[in-house]
């Protein structure tokens, strides 16, 4: 007669669950919110949040009817930096700007996480597991912005939440969201491109949608400016971007070494975007495929930082989370190589790392940061992209579902 032995079940081990606790998302919404509640305190007790203060007053300057760009700034800006945002923006920040001054800056910055969160997590094909991998690998470089109090948060949520519109079949928010993104900030405005993503007879609405919508977006700063000084004043917020580039160096493919590409940036510019167009259209005949949608959008939020005349350090979340995308969209369906695993650990230390002083010392990230290695590792990353979504789609990946 058998005996039957009965197998001990064995504890879980402490990484075990560890990783359990990070695939929950509202663990880690929670742990990452209390992180971003303690860090914007702990800057805004030490009136650290000057980013915060320079949109702050270019509201309240809008409200008075004064344009925030030009002499009117530098007479009042107060040791404070630029501010280069259109008009539409001083019309949405305004809750933010007149609240109490030790509250306005909290909610801004919650608004911010909260707003990141939800565009990551009500992504389309992704499991929960691939979006909680893909918060936690932007996390250190999201924290990083928050800290600057940056606009640029809310900026890739918009195109999180622009694909994500398009991939639901819901063309109207999407082209409200390109309309509000670009006309806060320029990089929205190229969110235009994944509108070719989609079949050709959504153009009329995509068209018929916009005309209303950037009408209204145009005239909405007269609830503060006279309509005929609108003109002017739109003016000036294109002059004050054209200028800005040259204030100071910046993290863009132009300031790689050893080259020296500054001198021929406008030419590089319109010469890759003119290419990625062309890489776009002849390869229309897959935009029925979700792969080819996810590596376009990755190209896209890629280009807009990388080639863009300010980017800085923590503005590449935008592009990294277009990575995650493609890179969770090769792994499902087995493309992923050797490279591949380990461009991502490497993008992982020393773009999302590195930048964090308490993780990493300054003197170490500024060894490979003034090497620009930072920069050529996001090139290679953005690359490997565009080869695989225009020049040659790996085969598995056309199944992607």
């Amino acid at each position: 007669m058998e005996q039957n032995i009965l197998t001990p079940t064995l504890k879980p081990t402490l990484w075990q669950r560890v990783v359990k606790f990070m695939m929950n998302p509202r663990n880690i919404f929670i742990l990452g919110g209390i992180i971003i509640f303690i860090l914007t305190l702990l800057e805004v007790t030490r009136d650290r949040h000057s980013n915060f203060k320079i949109f702050a007053l270019a509201t309240q300057m809008f409200w008075d009817g004064v344009a925030p760009y030009g002499d009117n700034w530098n007479a009042a800006k107060d040791n404070l930096d630029y501010f280069l945002y259109g008009p539409l923006f001083n019309l949405l920040f305004a809750p933010f700007a007149f609240a109490p001054k030790w509250l306005g800056p909290m909610l801004w910055n919650i608004s911010s996480y909260i707003l990141w969160f939800a565009a990551i997590f009500t992504l389309p094909r992704f499991t929960t597991e691939e979006k909680c991998k893909s918060f936690l690998f932007t996390f250190l470089l999201l924290a990083t912005t928050q800290l600057s109090f940056q606009y640029n948060v809310a900026i890739g949520a918009m195109f999180l939440l622009i694909y994500n519109m398009l991939e639901r079949g819901k063309s109207f928010w999407a082209v409200v969201l390109i309309l509000i993104s670009g006309f806060t900030k320029i990089y929205g405005f190229f969110a235009i491109g994944l509108l070719f993503c989609y079949p050709q007879k959504q153009w009329w609405r995509y068209i018929a949608y916009a005309i209303p919508v950037a009408a209204i977006i145009l005239l909405a700063p007269a609830a503060s400016i006279p309509l005929s000084e609108m003109p002017a004043y739109y003016q000036e917020w294109i002059s004050a971007l054209t200028s800005h580039k040259d204030t100071r160096t910046w993290m863009t493919v132009f300031y790689m070494k050893p080259f020296d590409l500054m001198p021929y940036q406008i030419y590089i510019q319109i010469g890759v975007l003119v290419a990625l167009f062309a890489g776009l259209l002849s390869n229309i005949h897959y935009r029925n495929t979700p792969y080819y949608r996810i590596g376009a959008f990755a190209v896209l939020v890629g280009y807009v930082i990388m080639f863009s005349n300010s980017s800085e350090g923590h503005t590449y979340v935008i592009s990294l989370i277009g990575y995650m995308m493609w890179y969770w969209a090769m792994r499902r369906v087995g493309a992923v190589t050797l490279f591949d695993k380990v461009l991502f650990w490497i993008l992982f230390v020393v773009v999302a790392v590195m930048p964090v002083d308490v993780l990493c010392p300054p003197k170490v990230m500024r060894l490979f940061y003034d090497a620009t290695i930072n920069l050529w590792l996001i090139t290679a990353m953005w690359t490997r992209i565009c080869y695989t979504t225009f020049a040659r789609i790996p085969k598995p990946c056309q199944d992607f579902k």
